[in-house]
């Protein structure tokens, strides 16, 4: 290898390491540039589903043999936690919904996210929070899986009454530009193992540009309709992530789990796949629709890492004591 691969390699795992610890700021940025000029990055908008797959493909890169034999060798768990996340969350969404009487494409965008499956950023956080890691791979993988069906169902159920929905097209498209990539990447990942250990490394940072170009053209297309509506769907985004911690943990700690697999749990409910729910949202509906998931997508990424600090710190008071 000449230095000149030796120095790219270097930088993109510098840029890399930037993009990882300094993500949320790097997103709120993009929304605020967003948002103050509004055609910057307007043309990602028609391509926001390959966006998506490009960033599932990447998820299914870092899944292994591993990870689903801990689906099989802990099926209760697993499946306790993915019923909670699409139970509580669909169910807060409706229950913000109306008690905010939000206009109908800002709730529809509410529920969409609530009926998506968790996010791929709640491993790292779980990790973070020194909770069950394991676990929390093996619910986003299986909440990820079971999307293309769950997610229509939820919509039509509690979206129905605002909107028509064709579940069976909305079915189509989280297979197209969410299952088919996860799985293609399972695949690759598992079929040539350290010979793309390389390609690896640098997908946190295709990851992050893909979700800063999502956000950032999301909030400057509507930023008009934001300066009108904002702190309305600003309030509902934080309650229902709160909403979401609060009662994953609750419902997690009256399921019989421990301390490490509560904490897993808590933030699987609580942090949504809000690049499907901003994807579905500008397919289906609109791009206000898409408002919800894209300030969601600033908004988890802020409480997550808060409450895994949190966590953390009560760890190691708890061992000096």
């Amino acid at each position: 290898m000449n230095n000149g691969s030796i120095q790219i390699k270097k930088t993109l795992w510098k840029l890399t390491k930037f993009s990882e610890d300094y993500f949320t700021i790097l997103v709120i940025l993009g929304s605020i540039i967003g948002f103050l000029n509004p055609d910057l990055f307007g043309w990602s908008l028609p391509h926001i589903s390959l966006i998506l797959g490009i960033i599932m493909f990447g998820m299914g890169m870092t899944l292994n043999k591993g990870d689903f034999k801990t689906v099989l060798k802990r099926p209760i768990d697993v499946v306790f936690g993915t019923i909670l996340q699409f139970s509580l969350m669909p169910l807060l969404a409706f229950f913000i919904v109306t008690l905010f009487n939000l206009p109908t494409e800002l709730a529809i965008g509410v529920i969409l996210l609530g009926a998506c499956p968790g996010g791929t950023a709640s491993n790292v956080i779980t990790y973070l929070a020194k909770g069950d890691v394991a676990l929390s791979v093996a619910i986003t993988t299986l909440s990820t899986l079971v999307a293309p069906l769950m997610t229509p169902i939820l919509v039509l159920l509690f979206a129905g009454a605002w909107i028509d929905v064709s579940a069976y097209s909305m079915f189509i498209s989280i297979l197209k530009i969410v299952l088919i990539p996860v799985i293609l990447g399972v695949i690759i990942n598992n079929s040539f193992g350290e010979k793309i250990e390389s390609i690896r490394q640098i997908l946190p940072l295709i990851s992050v540009s893909a979700i800063f170009l999502i956000v950032s053209a999301i909030i400057g297309v509507n930023s008009e309709k934001i300066i009108s509506s904002g702190i309305l769907v600003l309030l509902a985004v934080i309650l229902h992530n709160a909403f979401g911690l609060l009662f994953g943990y609750i419902g997690s700690k009256l399921g019989g789990m421990d301390e490490k697999k509560s904490r897993a749990i808590t933030i699987e409910v609580g942090v949504q796949n809000s690049g499907l729910a901003v994807a579905l949202a500008t397919i289906y509906f609109s791009p206000l629709a898409a408002v919800p998931g894209a300030i969601f997508s600033v908004w988890h990424n802020i409480t997550g890492p808060f409450l895994a600090n949190y966590w953390s710190k009560k760890d190691k008071k708890e061992t000096l004591i």
